[in-house]
């Protein structure tokens, strides 16, 4: 992968940045995806936010090495605050981490959402927390992708403020409003396996000396609402 080949995941993010936007990238490694985006001309600016210093060191030698200094600025800074007011950015993309790391990047950083842009995420884990999260703040849900790719599957999560904001189901912050409607394979093939882990997480549970009935219980019912979901449709 680099700036002008893109994983299935990050080129999935790539596809919601509307053209001509001011993109954050946070967390943005070798910085990927601002470059690919810059060099098919489909933002204006961007920044590179970087935590590590290793990680922020690539991103400066792949801007350099793409001659795209005047489009991309590089920031070693702590999630948001990689953000300034004068960068007027519109559209933000938090790619690759766990959920609660992406749901505490934001809550730390909500002061520099204060323009509202765009929320492209893309978390590896604990999905429901983003979903949970964006609700609360105003954010309502307009897209979601879910692919599968060298063995990993990854959700794409994409809200806008005062779009569509309704309180989420149960079952909607676990699965995905429209993850849930499309039903398809990679969808149905997750939480097939999800279940599965599940059922062994039970059984061990059920084995101990003095079982934990409150985790049985949450167990039992996740089960249920899984299985209940993966039988809505055959997946496409």
């Amino acid at each position: 992968m680099d700036a002008r080949h893109l994983s299935r995941r990050l080129a999935t993010a790539a596809e919601f940045v509307p053209a001509g936007a001011r993109l954050a990238d946070i967390g943005s490694d070798h910085a990927y995806l601002p470059a690919f985006l810059a060099l098919q001309g489909q933002i204006k600016y961007a920044v590179a936010g970087e935590v590590v210093r290793g990680p922020y060191q690539n991103a400066c030698r792949e801007i350099k090495r793409e001659n795209l200094q005047e489009i991309i600025v590089p920031r070693l800074a702590d999630g948001l605050a990689a953000i300034n007011a004068d960068d007027r950015i519109d559209t933000v993309t938090i790619c690759g981490m766990g959920g609660p790391l992406i749901r505490n990047i934001l809550d730390a950083g909500v002061s520099q959402l204060l323009q509202h842009p765009r929320l492209i995420l893309q978390p590896n884990v604990g999905e429901s927390n983003v979903r949970r999260w964006c609700i609360h703040h105003g954010y309502g849900i307009v897209a979601e992708r879910i692919i599968r790719e060298d063995h990993h599957t990854y959700e794409i999560i994409v809200a806008d403020y005062g779009q569509g904001i309704r309180q989420l189901s149960p079952e909607e912050e676990l699965f995905g409003p429209f993850l849930m409607r499309e039903h398809a394979k990679a969808f149905v093939d997750k939480w097939v396996r999800e279940r599965t882990k599940r059922e062994r997480i039970l059984y061990q549970v059920q084995q101990a000396q003095a079982p934990a009935e409150a985790r049985i219980t949450q167990l039992r019912s996740e089960i249920k609402m899984i299985t209940e979901v993966v039988a809505n449709g055959n997946g496409k």
